[in-house]
């Protein structure tokens, strides 16, 4: 495949204020319905169990369309997919708008789940439009608007609930599409970066069936058990339908997830680690509105209402926003794998000042802000580690996997939080030894942390010359970004061959300043 011409924004700055807007409306629409989950049994007229789907709905077509998107990106443009996605969730919103009981409601959050791959899409267009020194900090602060909407979403989400009717949360989000819509069509250009080849139909139906077995089963197991045959049976079923995507996959020319890219180390970690902290991300999002909601007479619950549990998350939004340029700064001068080891051991921080020091709605505050510092750090060095690892016309279906990533983290800590915090709002408080629920909870995001530090720690570190030109890929001896596919065929066992192509500049500017008469061996 020819490399097309690089195409550049004539207006960077807009470019990355209106691909960061929809990143932020895609993450306010994911949590528009956490402050009224303890209420969407009567709102929906539902049997509560059947009323979590408002929420389950959204994350598994998320999970099962982000990579579709990724791929159909890369081959027929991640602008125009980008479009789709965002045309998806208005009309999402706008169902979800006008339902009154619970089907329609569930048909609304599924065409929103859709648009959850923009985030992906947005830095692959980052990478191909922005001129290479804006790249890493707006990669950085598009990677934390999956955060930052979120926290600014719930105070948002639970002031309007509260003071007006709850169907003005998705007229809000459809008007917030409608606006980035706009905005994509007139201010950011199409890549010109092209993978080819056609689209996977086979993949991407095995690869359907896995993630909607895998979800399905962590959202039932607060209904029926984890040791249920029902649930057991979802999870075997994944994992035969994993063995045989796996299989497939590397057979075909033009795969949906291409394996040879996933299965490099670089890669593979930053994936599994970027699971366990979507696990954190959710706990944070979940666990802490919920544990200022609980009712006082519970021994650990705060007993505060629905607004204040959602201010309480703002400062961490607005703190996340405020850490993305020095998130970018730190993945240029010290790397991205060393930036996502900081920012997990940061969350785990947090998440163990909650286990001990939850005791007034402030510091309740204080634990957000150090998972969101956490967040803003990883959430930024993920796609940059994914970046410098795929080939340029890869780059939408890579992020969109570790977007998937992300998503089975979120949606396993919605399972394993909402089955303890079903058992947290009782006269007396419940126990699990000597955890309270919250606590609980909050432990078992630090055990999460601490596994993905392990898996972090197995990323290879980046080579110093591709930490200093802090962009998304290792520079070949011109001074042009270089994909490690394209870099393997370069290099040989022995680290001096390396060290050659890294550097070849500087050899040819040695040659240039020999004396006139001297002659090369023979």
């Amino acid at each position: 495949m020819s490399s097309p011409t690089p195409v550049l924004a004539s207006r960077p700055a807009l470019v990355v204020a209106v691909l960061s807007l929809t990143g932020m409306t895609v993450s306010i629409m994911q949590t528009l319905v956490v402050p009224l989950l303890p209420h969407l049994p009567g709102i929906l007229h539902a049997a509560p169990d059947d009323a979590t789907w408002v929420l389950t709905m959204t994350l598994m077509f998320g999970a099962v369309c982000t990579p579709i998107a990724g791929r159909l990106g890369d081959m027929v443009g991640k602008k125009r997919m980008l479009l789709i996605s965002i045309s998806a969730m208005v009309v999402g919103s706008v169902l979800c708008a006008l339902a009154t009981g619970l089907p329609l409601m569930l048909v609304g959050r599924a065409f929103q789940g859709a648009a959850i791959g923009s985030i992906a899409l947005g830095i692959s267009l980052m990478r191909d439009v922005l001129p290479r020194e804006r790249l890493g900090s707006s990669v950085a602060l598009m990677s934390a608007t999956l955060g930052i909407g979120g926290a600014i979403g719930l105070p948002l989400a639970s002031i309007v609930a509260e003071h007006l009717s709850w169907h003005y949360l998705f007229i809000g989000s459809a008007v917030l599409g409608a606006i980035a819509i706009v905005g994509v069509v007139g201010y950011v250009p199409e890549s010109p970066v092209r993978s080819g080849g056609s689209f996977d139909v086979r993949g991407a139906l095995t690869l359907s069936a896995l993630l909607v077995a895998v979800l399905f089963a962590f959202t039932k197991t607060r209904a029926w058990g984890w040791g249920d045959a029902r649930v057991l049976g979802c999870f075997a079923a994944a994992v035969v339908l994993a063995l045989v995507f796996v299989r497939t996959e590397r057979r075909r020319a033009h795969p949906l997830v291409d394996m040879r890219v996933t299965a490099r180390p670089t890669v593979k970690y930053t994936n599994l680690a970027s699971i366990l902290v979507g696990f954190a991300m959710y706990s944070s999002n979940l666990v802490i509105t919920q544990l200022i909601q609980a009712p006082v007479d519970t021994g650990y619950g705060f007993g505060k209402s629905m607004v204040v549990a959602g201010l309480c998350a703002a400062p961490m939004g607005l703190l996340m926003m405020a850490v993305s340029p020095f998130a970018a700064r730190l993945i240029t001068h010290h790397g991205p794998r060393f930036t996502f080891m900081a920012g997990i051991a940061v969350i785990a921080f947090g998440f163990t000042l909650g286990v001990f020091l939850l005791q007034e709605v402030w510091e309740a505050v204080i634990v957000t802000m150090f998972v969101g510092t956490g967040i803003a750090l990883s959430y930024a060095a993920a796609p940059t580690l994914i970046m410098r690892a795929a080939p340029p016309s890869q780059t939408a279906a890579a992020n969109s996997v570790n977007t998937l990533s992300r998503s089975i983290g979120t949606s396993l800590a919605s399972a394993v939080h909402g089955a303890i915090l079903a058992t947290a709002f009782v006269a007396g408080g419940t126990s699990y030894g000597p955890f309270d629920p919250f606590q609980l909870c909050f432990a078992l995001a630090v055990g999460a942390c601490l596994v993905a530090l392990v898996l972090a720690w197995r990323i290879p570190p980046t080579p110093a010359a591709t930490t200093a030109a802090g962009d998304a890929g290792t520079l070949d001896g011109s001074g042009t970004p270089v994909a490690d596919d394209e870099l393997d065929s370069q290099r040989v066992s022995h680290p001096a061959r390396r060290v050659l192509v890294v550097h070849r500049p500087r050899s040819r500017r040695t040659a240039s300043r020999r004396p006139a008469g001297h002659r090369p061996r023979k």
